[in-house]
């Protein structure tokens, strides 16, 4: 099949817009950090003895919002050792149950997020992406409330049921196997970016 020089022509015509248009839009796309002293995260969870809770001390985290003020990016990463229970024995549990020399962080990479505008008001968005720690990956979705905060900054907050048994994890005993924690946990998070 041929194609004469004006077909071809206006072909590269189109190309060349559709390529202007796609850069002007990439362009138009803002990243933010996270904003360690503003966020939040903690993972809940029980045991045959009583709940508990670890605090993450250290996250690092990117979010981008298209020119529409629409989430078009995440991505959250998490190292193991940055979560502390201020007891050193279920720490050391938790990096055990997590490989954590084999597997030092935990990371999710967002794929896909309704399609909300943020504005100054509460916002419910729906999340999903990848999740990977111990070793494993999973696709997850969480439900979200994101917000433009009077600073200008965004804030998004929620909570995410996990089971530790999905990532192939073991979840930690202690006291010769007396005291067993449960495989369902719960990552709470309030975390604002700038």
């Amino acid at each position: 099949m041929t194609i004469s020089k004006k077909e071809f022509s206006n072909y590269c015509i189109r190309l060349f817009i559709g390529i202007v248009f796609f850069t002007a839009h990439i362009a138009k796309a803002q990243s933010f950090d996270i904003i360690p002293q503003n966020s939040i995260v903690s993972i809940l969870g029980t045991s045959n003895v009583h709940d508990w809770e670890m605090k993450v001390t250290k996250i690092n985290s990117e979010f981008t919002l298209s020119s529409s003020k629409q989430i078009s990016g995440l991505v959250v990463k998490i190292p193991v050792i940055s979560i502390k229970s201020g007891k050193g024995i279920m720490d050391e549990k938790t990096y055990d149950a997590f490989d954590s020399k084999k597997n030092p962080n935990i990371v999710f990479q967002l794929t896909e997020a309704s399609s909300i505008k943020l504005t100054d008001k509460d916002s419910e968005i729906t999340l999903t992406g990848n999740l990977s720690m111990a070793g494993e990956t999973r696709k997850i979705s969480f439900k979200t409330v994101g917000k433009t905060t009077k600073t200008g900054d965004f804030q998004l907050k929620g909570s995410v049921p996990l089971k530790m048994t999905d990532f192939k994890m073991k979840p930690p005993t202690a006291m010769l196997g007396a005291m067993k924690t449960g495989d369902a946990v719960t990552v709470k998070f309030d975390v604002s970016f700038k």
